[in-house]
Protein backbone atom coordinates (compact mmCIF):
# COMPACT_ATOMS: atom_id res chain seq x y z
CA UNK A 1 0.00 0.00 0.00
CA UNK A 2 2.89 2.33 0.86
CA UNK A 3 4.97 1.93 -2.32
CA UNK A 4 1.45 2.44 -4.38
CA UNK A 5 1.00 5.85 -2.39
CA UNK A 6 4.44 6.43 -2.99
CA UNK A 7 3.89 5.60 -6.58
CA UNK A 8 1.14 8.18 -7.53
CA UNK A 9 2.58 10.52 -5.16
CA UNK A 10 5.73 10.39 -7.58
CA UNK A 11 3.24 10.79 -11.05
CA UNK A 12 1.52 13.68 -9.28
CA UNK A 13 4.98 15.93 -8.67
CA UNK A 14 6.30 14.38 -11.64
CA UNK A 15 2.83 16.12 -13.43
CA UNK A 16 3.68 19.77 -11.75
CA UNK A 17 7.39 19.10 -13.17
CA UNK A 18 9.29 17.26 -10.21
CA UNK A 19 12.15 14.75 -10.96
CA UNK A 20 13.16 12.21 -8.68
CA UNK A 21 16.46 12.10 -7.36
CA UNK A 22 18.03 9.15 -5.05
CA UNK A 23 19.95 11.52 -2.81
CA UNK A 24 18.74 13.64 -0.52
CA UNK A 25 20.62 16.69 -0.06
CA UNK A 26 19.80 17.16 -4.35
CA UNK A 27 16.43 17.05 -2.90
CA UNK A 28 14.34 19.85 -2.61
CA UNK A 29 11.14 18.05 -1.65
CA UNK A 30 11.62 15.16 0.68
CA UNK A 31 9.08 13.02 1.67
CA UNK A 32 9.01 10.08 4.16
CA UNK A 33 6.69 7.63 3.71
CA UNK A 34 6.01 5.34 6.74
CA UNK A 35 5.20 2.01 8.18
CA UNK A 36 4.63 1.67 11.57
CA UNK A 37 3.42 -2.12 11.91
CA UNK A 38 5.76 -3.76 13.93
CA UNK A 39 8.65 -1.81 16.60
CA UNK A 40 11.36 -2.27 14.09
CA UNK A 41 9.76 -0.78 11.59
CA UNK A 42 8.97 2.49 13.99
CA UNK A 43 12.48 2.24 15.23
CA UNK A 44 13.38 2.47 10.98
CA UNK A 45 11.27 5.63 10.64
CA UNK A 46 12.86 7.37 13.80
CA UNK A 47 16.35 6.56 12.49
CA UNK A 48 15.99 7.61 8.74
CA UNK A 49 14.29 10.85 10.18
CA UNK A 50 16.21 11.60 12.43
CA UNK A 51 19.30 11.10 9.63
CA UNK A 52 17.25 13.67 7.63
CA UNK A 53 17.81 16.44 10.20
CA UNK A 54 21.24 18.14 8.76
CA UNK A 55 19.42 18.58 5.67
CA UNK A 56 17.20 21.08 6.87
CA UNK A 57 20.71 23.27 8.40
CA UNK A 58 22.48 22.99 5.63
CA UNK A 59 21.82 26.54 4.14
CA UNK A 60 19.46 25.26 1.54
CA UNK A 61 15.45 25.92 1.22
CA UNK A 62 13.59 22.47 1.07
CA UNK A 63 10.64 21.11 2.16
CA UNK A 64 11.05 17.87 4.51
CA UNK A 65 7.23 16.01 4.60
CA UNK A 66 6.34 12.64 6.56
CA UNK A 67 3.15 10.99 6.18
CA UNK A 68 1.85 7.14 6.41
CA UNK A 69 1.23 5.52 9.79
CA UNK A 70 3.91 7.05 11.78
CA UNK A 71 1.43 9.93 11.66
CA UNK A 72 -1.64 8.40 12.05
CA UNK A 73 -5.68 8.23 10.99
CA UNK A 74 -7.02 11.64 10.54
CA UNK A 75 -10.10 10.78 12.67
CA UNK A 76 -10.42 11.55 16.26
CA UNK A 77 -8.78 9.79 18.44
CA UNK A 78 -7.12 7.12 15.98
CA UNK A 79 -3.95 8.93 15.60
CA UNK A 80 -1.77 7.39 18.18
CA UNK A 81 0.73 10.37 17.85
CA UNK A 82 -0.99 13.82 17.97
CA UNK A 83 -0.12 16.35 15.34
CA UNK A 84 1.10 18.72 18.12
CA UNK A 85 3.35 16.30 19.86
CA UNK A 86 5.01 15.58 16.64
CA UNK A 87 5.56 19.02 15.52
CA UNK A 88 7.37 19.59 19.18
CA UNK A 89 9.37 16.29 18.73
CA UNK A 90 10.69 16.74 15.46
CA UNK A 91 10.83 21.01 14.88
CA UNK A 92 12.65 20.19 11.72
CA UNK A 93 9.68 18.69 9.94
CA UNK A 94 7.69 20.70 7.64
CA UNK A 95 4.09 18.83 7.58
CA UNK A 96 2.94 15.77 8.71
CA UNK A 97 -0.07 13.91 6.58
CA UNK A 98 -1.91 10.90 7.64
CA UNK A 99 -1.67 7.33 5.38
CA UNK A 100 -2.74 8.14 1.91
CA UNK A 101 -3.07 11.49 1.99
CA UNK A 102 -1.74 12.39 -1.25
CA UNK A 103 -4.05 15.38 -1.94
CA UNK A 104 -3.00 17.38 1.62
CA UNK A 105 0.89 16.49 0.46
CA UNK A 106 -0.16 18.07 -3.34
CA UNK A 107 -1.93 20.79 -1.58
CA UNK A 108 1.03 21.62 0.71
CA UNK A 109 3.81 21.57 -2.27
CA UNK A 110 1.37 23.66 -4.64
CA UNK A 111 0.96 26.38 -1.75
CA UNK A 112 4.90 25.94 -1.05
CA UNK A 113 5.86 26.44 -5.10
CA UNK A 114 3.52 29.62 -4.58
CA UNK A 115 5.13 31.04 -1.90
CA UNK A 116 8.48 30.66 -2.76
CA UNK A 117 7.77 32.66 -6.46
CA UNK A 118 8.14 29.08 -8.89
CA UNK A 119 4.87 29.02 -10.02
CA UNK A 120 3.81 25.46 -11.81
CA UNK A 121 6.12 24.00 -14.04
CA UNK A 122 6.50 22.29 -17.21
CA UNK A 123 5.87 18.54 -16.75
CA UNK A 124 8.26 16.26 -18.58
CA UNK A 125 6.68 13.01 -19.88
CA UNK A 126 6.29 10.87 -16.54
CA UNK A 127 8.34 8.02 -15.24
CA UNK A 128 7.23 4.41 -17.44
CA UNK A 129 5.19 2.76 -14.42
CA UNK A 130 6.83 -0.88 -12.89
CA UNK A 131 5.46 -4.04 -14.71
CA UNK A 132 3.67 -5.02 -11.67
CA UNK A 133 1.73 -1.91 -10.26
CA UNK A 134 -0.22 -1.64 -7.09
CA UNK A 135 -3.92 0.29 -7.20
CA UNK A 136 -5.52 0.43 -3.86
CA UNK A 137 -9.01 -0.53 -3.80
CA UNK A 138 -9.97 0.78 -0.27
CA UNK A 139 -8.15 2.19 2.43
CA UNK A 140 -8.61 1.27 6.25
CA UNK A 141 -10.07 -1.44 8.15
CA UNK A 142 -13.09 -2.16 10.46
CA UNK A 143 -11.95 -5.49 12.12
CA UNK A 144 -10.42 -4.80 15.35
CA UNK A 145 -7.56 -7.42 15.76
CA UNK A 146 -6.35 -7.11 19.20
CA UNK A 147 -2.58 -6.80 17.70
CA UNK A 148 -3.37 -4.48 14.62
CA UNK A 149 -1.95 -0.57 14.95
CA UNK A 150 -2.50 -0.63 11.26
CA UNK A 151 -6.32 -0.21 11.47
CA UNK A 152 -5.85 2.69 14.57
CA UNK A 153 -3.15 4.58 12.10
CA UNK A 154 -5.25 4.14 9.20
CA UNK A 155 -8.88 4.12 10.40
CA UNK A 156 -12.16 2.85 9.34
CA UNK A 157 -12.54 1.06 6.00
CA UNK A 158 -13.11 3.95 2.91
CA UNK A 159 -13.46 1.78 -0.42
CA UNK A 160 -13.04 4.14 -3.57
CA UNK A 161 -16.16 3.80 -6.60
CA UNK A 162 -15.15 1.17 -8.78
CA UNK A 163 -15.03 3.67 -11.97
CA UNK A 164 -12.23 5.37 -10.31
CA UNK A 165 -10.56 2.13 -9.53
CA UNK A 166 -10.84 0.80 -13.49
CA UNK A 167 -9.63 4.69 -15.13
CA UNK A 168 -6.22 4.15 -12.40
CA UNK A 169 -5.55 0.92 -14.25
CA UNK A 170 -6.56 1.66 -17.69
CA UNK A 171 -3.92 4.75 -17.28
CA UNK A 172 -1.22 2.06 -15.72
CA UNK A 173 -1.74 -0.14 -18.51
CA UNK A 174 -1.69 2.09 -21.15
CA UNK A 175 1.64 3.51 -20.01
CA UNK A 176 2.96 0.11 -19.88
CA UNK A 177 1.93 -1.68 -16.70
CA UNK A 178 1.13 -5.44 -17.78
CA UNK A 179 -0.22 -6.84 -13.80
CA UNK A 180 -2.31 -5.24 -11.26
CA UNK A 181 -2.72 -5.79 -7.52
CA UNK A 182 -5.59 -4.56 -6.01
CA UNK A 183 -4.55 -3.26 -2.36
CA UNK A 184 -6.14 -3.07 0.58
CA UNK A 185 -6.04 -3.37 4.25
CA UNK A 186 -9.04 -6.18 4.27
CA UNK A 187 -9.47 -6.18 0.08
CA UNK A 188 -12.39 -8.74 0.67
CA UNK A 189 -14.32 -6.65 2.21
CA UNK A 190 -14.14 -4.13 -0.70
CA UNK A 191 -17.65 -2.33 -1.13
CA UNK A 192 -19.17 -3.05 2.38
CA UNK A 193 -19.15 0.59 3.01
CA UNK A 194 -20.26 2.37 -0.45
CA UNK A 195 -24.42 3.18 -0.93
CA UNK A 196 -26.32 0.53 -2.47
CA UNK A 197 -27.81 0.40 -5.66
CA UNK A 198 -31.47 0.48 -6.80
CA UNK A 199 -31.53 -2.92 -6.43
CA UNK A 200 -30.22 -3.32 -2.88
CA UNK A 201 -26.85 -4.61 -3.81
CA UNK A 202 -22.98 -2.58 -2.74
CA UNK A 203 -19.58 -3.64 -4.91
CA UNK A 204 -17.75 -6.02 -3.93
CA UNK A 205 -14.43 -7.18 -4.72
CA UNK A 206 -16.04 -9.34 -7.51
CA UNK A 207 -17.71 -6.62 -9.31
CA UNK A 208 -13.67 -4.88 -9.53
CA UNK A 209 -11.99 -8.11 -10.91
CA UNK A 210 -14.96 -8.55 -13.41
CA UNK A 211 -14.73 -4.61 -14.07
CA UNK A 212 -10.75 -4.49 -14.99
CA UNK A 213 -10.75 -8.01 -16.62
CA UNK A 214 -11.28 -6.61 -19.84
CA UNK A 215 -8.87 -3.86 -19.95
CA UNK A 216 -6.75 -4.36 -23.28
CA UNK A 217 -2.98 -5.18 -22.41
CA UNK A 218 -3.62 -6.36 -18.57
CA UNK A 219 -2.43 -9.66 -18.26
CA UNK A 220 -2.52 -10.06 -15.04
CA UNK A 221 -4.46 -9.39 -11.95
CA UNK A 222 -3.64 -10.31 -8.32
CA UNK A 223 -5.24 -9.22 -4.60
CA UNK A 224 -3.72 -8.73 -1.25
CA UNK A 225 -4.90 -8.44 1.68
CA UNK A 226 -7.67 -10.91 2.24
CA UNK A 227 -9.05 -11.88 5.64
CA UNK A 228 -10.98 -15.51 6.67
CA UNK A 229 -13.90 -13.68 8.00
CA UNK A 230 -14.66 -11.80 4.99
CA UNK A 231 -13.57 -14.23 2.24
CA UNK A 232 -16.88 -15.57 0.53
CA UNK A 233 -17.20 -18.38 -2.26
CA UNK A 234 -18.30 -15.60 -4.92
CA UNK A 235 -14.75 -14.38 -4.66
CA UNK A 236 -13.70 -18.08 -4.57
CA UNK A 237 -15.74 -18.64 -8.08
CA UNK A 238 -14.74 -15.09 -9.80
CA UNK A 239 -11.24 -15.73 -9.17
CA UNK A 240 -11.55 -19.37 -10.62
CA UNK A 241 -13.61 -18.39 -13.45
CA UNK A 242 -11.54 -15.51 -14.37
CA UNK A 243 -8.26 -16.48 -16.49
CA UNK A 244 -6.48 -12.91 -15.85
CA UNK A 245 -6.67 -13.36 -11.65
CA UNK A 246 -3.49 -14.78 -10.67
CA UNK A 247 -4.42 -18.32 -8.56
CA UNK A 248 -2.39 -16.96 -5.28
CA UNK A 249 -4.21 -16.55 -2.41
CA UNK A 250 -2.65 -14.32 0.54
CA UNK A 251 -4.74 -15.42 3.38
CA UNK A 252 -3.28 -14.98 7.12
CA UNK A 253 -4.24 -17.15 9.55
CA UNK A 254 -2.36 -15.57 12.68
CA UNK A 255 -2.29 -18.44 14.59
CA UNK A 256 -3.50 -22.31 14.99
CA UNK A 257 -5.14 -22.63 18.15
CA UNK A 258 -8.73 -21.14 18.70
CA UNK A 259 -8.32 -19.23 21.91
CA UNK A 260 -5.25 -17.65 20.59
CA UNK A 261 -7.41 -16.58 17.91
CA UNK A 262 -9.83 -15.51 19.90
CA UNK A 263 -7.89 -13.05 21.83
CA UNK A 264 -6.62 -11.80 18.87
CA UNK A 265 -10.07 -10.30 17.80
CA UNK A 266 -9.78 -12.49 14.71
CA UNK A 267 -13.45 -13.48 14.56
CA UNK A 268 -12.98 -17.28 13.08
CA UNK A 269 -11.82 -20.65 13.89
CA UNK A 270 -9.52 -23.21 12.87
CA UNK A 271 -11.83 -25.22 11.19
CA UNK A 272 -13.08 -22.20 9.74
CA UNK A 273 -10.11 -21.56 8.23
CA UNK A 274 -9.70 -25.10 7.50
CA UNK A 275 -12.93 -25.17 5.68
CA UNK A 276 -11.55 -22.19 3.48
CA UNK A 277 -8.76 -23.71 2.48
CA UNK A 278 -10.33 -26.34 1.38
CA UNK A 279 -13.04 -24.91 -0.99
CA UNK A 280 -10.21 -22.47 -2.44
CA UNK A 281 -7.96 -25.55 -3.28
CA UNK A 282 -10.90 -27.11 -4.71
CA UNK A 283 -11.87 -23.96 -6.59
CA UNK A 284 -8.38 -23.48 -8.11
CA UNK A 285 -6.25 -26.88 -7.77
CA UNK A 286 -3.04 -25.76 -9.00
CA UNK A 287 -3.07 -22.61 -6.82
CA UNK A 288 -0.39 -21.04 -4.56
CA UNK A 289 -1.42 -20.33 -0.51
CA UNK A 290 0.41 -18.03 1.66
CA UNK A 291 0.00 -17.20 4.77
CA UNK A 292 0.61 -14.98 7.46
CA UNK A 293 1.44 -16.28 11.70
CA UNK A 294 2.32 -14.52 14.56
CA UNK A 295 4.08 -16.33 17.62
CA UNK A 296 4.93 -15.80 21.01
CA UNK A 297 1.49 -13.48 21.52
CA UNK A 298 0.30 -12.60 25.10
CA UNK A 299 -0.40 -16.00 27.04
CA UNK A 300 0.09 -18.39 24.20
CA UNK A 301 1.53 -21.72 25.75
CA UNK A 302 3.69 -24.21 24.35
CA UNK A 303 0.82 -26.75 23.14
CA UNK A 304 -1.22 -23.31 21.79
CA UNK A 305 2.15 -23.08 19.54
CA UNK A 306 2.32 -26.15 18.86
CA UNK A 307 -1.57 -26.46 17.16
CA UNK A 308 0.08 -23.86 15.30
CA UNK A 309 3.37 -25.57 13.95
CA UNK A 310 0.64 -28.74 13.50
CA UNK A 311 -1.09 -26.59 10.72
CA UNK A 312 1.49 -25.25 9.27
CA UNK A 313 3.13 -28.99 8.36
CA UNK A 314 -0.97 -30.18 7.66
CA UNK A 315 -1.93 -27.67 5.21
CA UNK A 316 1.34 -27.30 3.84
CA UNK A 317 1.06 -23.35 2.52
CA UNK A 318 3.35 -22.22 -0.13
CA UNK A 319 4.86 -19.31 2.03
CA UNK A 320 4.61 -18.75 5.87
CA UNK A 321 5.28 -14.82 6.71
CA UNK A 322 6.06 -15.64 10.60
CA UNK A 323 6.46 -12.62 12.83
CA UNK A 324 7.50 -12.86 16.47
CA UNK A 325 4.73 -10.66 18.44
CA UNK A 326 5.47 -7.27 19.35
CA UNK A 327 3.47 -4.86 21.36
CA UNK A 328 1.63 -1.61 19.88
CA UNK A 329 0.80 1.12 21.93
CA UNK A 330 -2.71 1.87 21.53
CA UNK A 331 -3.60 -1.91 21.10
CA UNK A 332 -5.93 -4.02 22.78
CA UNK A 333 -3.11 -6.42 23.49
CA UNK A 334 -0.68 -4.04 24.10
CA UNK A 335 -2.33 -4.36 27.85
CA UNK A 336 -1.82 -7.50 28.09
CA UNK A 337 1.23 -8.79 29.56
CA UNK A 338 4.14 -9.60 27.33
CA UNK A 339 5.09 -13.36 29.03
CA UNK A 340 6.49 -14.73 26.39
CA UNK A 341 10.28 -13.92 26.61
CA UNK A 342 12.24 -12.74 23.33
CA UNK A 343 14.34 -16.22 23.34
CA UNK A 344 11.50 -18.22 23.10
CA UNK A 345 9.82 -16.09 21.03
CA UNK A 346 12.35 -17.10 18.51
CA UNK A 347 12.94 -20.11 18.98
CA UNK A 348 9.14 -20.66 17.74
CA UNK A 349 9.59 -18.32 15.19
CA UNK A 350 12.28 -20.43 13.84
CA UNK A 351 10.36 -23.46 14.30
CA UNK A 352 7.90 -22.46 12.00
CA UNK A 353 10.80 -20.95 9.42
CA UNK A 354 12.61 -24.77 9.28
CA UNK A 355 9.26 -26.15 8.85
CA UNK A 356 8.08 -23.87 6.13
CA UNK A 357 11.46 -24.11 4.30
CA UNK A 358 10.96 -28.17 3.86
CA UNK A 359 7.41 -27.78 2.50
CA UNK A 360 8.32 -24.79 0.01
CA UNK A 361 10.78 -27.07 -0.99
CA UNK A 362 8.91 -30.11 -1.52
CA UNK A 363 6.45 -28.09 -3.37
CA UNK A 364 8.96 -26.30 -5.57
CA UNK A 365 11.04 -29.52 -6.68
CA UNK A 366 7.73 -30.85 -8.38
CA UNK A 367 8.32 -28.02 -11.00
CA UNK A 368 11.67 -29.40 -11.98
CA UNK A 369 11.71 -30.09 -15.31
CA UNK A 370 8.20 -28.43 -16.09
CA UNK A 371 7.57 -25.56 -18.87
CA UNK A 372 6.52 -22.54 -16.56
CA UNK A 373 4.88 -19.00 -17.16
CA UNK A 374 6.95 -15.98 -16.16
CA UNK A 375 5.99 -12.39 -16.43
CA UNK A 376 9.50 -10.95 -16.45
CA UNK A 377 10.07 -7.66 -13.94
CA UNK A 378 13.87 -6.90 -14.02
CA UNK A 379 17.28 -8.29 -14.09
CA UNK A 380 19.29 -9.32 -10.78
CA UNK A 381 22.70 -10.66 -10.46
CA UNK A 382 22.91 -10.75 -13.98
CA UNK A 383 20.20 -12.67 -15.04
CA UNK A 384 16.52 -12.02 -15.87
CA UNK A 385 13.60 -11.96 -13.03
CA UNK A 386 10.32 -13.05 -13.02
CA UNK A 387 7.41 -14.44 -11.44
CA UNK A 388 5.22 -17.28 -12.09
CA UNK A 389 1.05 -16.84 -11.52
CA UNK A 390 1.65 -18.29 -8.43
CA UNK A 391 3.86 -15.81 -7.49
CA UNK A 392 7.20 -17.58 -7.30
CA UNK A 393 10.30 -16.24 -8.45
CA UNK A 394 12.38 -17.39 -11.14
CA UNK A 395 15.62 -16.51 -13.11
CA UNK A 396 16.94 -17.51 -16.43
CA UNK A 397 19.78 -16.46 -18.57
CA UNK A 398 18.86 -15.29 -21.96
CA UNK A 399 19.91 -12.81 -24.81
CA UNK A 400 17.69 -10.02 -25.81
CA UNK A 401 15.24 -7.57 -23.54
CA UNK A 402 12.71 -9.84 -21.58
CA UNK A 403 11.64 -6.53 -19.31
CA UNK A 404 7.83 -6.83 -19.19
CA UNK A 405 6.84 -9.93 -21.24
CA UNK A 406 5.95 -13.32 -20.63
CA UNK A 407 9.11 -16.08 -20.58
CA UNK A 408 8.33 -19.68 -20.73
CA UNK A 409 10.67 -21.54 -18.49
CA UNK A 410 11.43 -24.83 -17.94
CA UNK A 411 12.77 -25.17 -14.61
CA UNK A 412 16.14 -26.81 -13.90
CA UNK A 413 16.66 -25.40 -10.27
CA UNK A 414 14.47 -25.52 -7.36
CA UNK A 415 15.13 -23.88 -4.10
CA UNK A 416 12.30 -23.14 -1.20
CA UNK A 417 12.43 -19.65 -1.89
CA UNK A 418 13.58 -19.44 -5.77
CA UNK A 419 13.78 -21.32 -8.84
CA UNK A 420 16.00 -20.68 -12.18
CA UNK A 421 15.31 -22.27 -15.27
CA UNK A 422 16.15 -21.76 -19.23
CA UNK A 423 13.45 -20.28 -21.62
CA UNK A 424 11.75 -23.12 -23.66
CA UNK A 425 11.63 -20.17 -26.53
CA UNK A 426 14.87 -18.53 -27.97
CA UNK A 427 13.18 -15.23 -28.51
CA UNK A 428 11.23 -12.52 -25.83
CA UNK A 429 7.26 -13.10 -26.23
CA UNK A 430 4.46 -10.70 -26.49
Amino acid sequence: MNRADAARLREELERRGYRATREPDEARLLILNTCVVRQNAEDKVIGRLNSLKPLKRDGQERALLVMGCFVGSAEEGQSGRGLASLHQEYPFVDAFFPPSDIAGVLEYVERWDRERGDGLRCGEPLTAPEVSEGVPISYGCDHHCTYCIVALRRGSQRSRPVADIVRDVQDLVARGAKEIVLLGQNVDAYGSDLPPDAAGRRPNLSAVLRAIHGIEGLWRIRFLTSHPRDMTQEIIDTVAALPKVCECWELPVQAGDDVVLRRMGRGYTVAHFRDLVQRIRQATPDCALNTDVIVGFPGETEEQFERTLALVRELRFDMVHVAAYSPRPGTPAARLEDDVPAAEKDRRRVLIEEVQTEIAAEINARLLGRQVEVLVDGQQGGRWRGRTRTNKLVFFAAPGDWLGRLAHVRITWAGPWSMRGEPAGGDPED
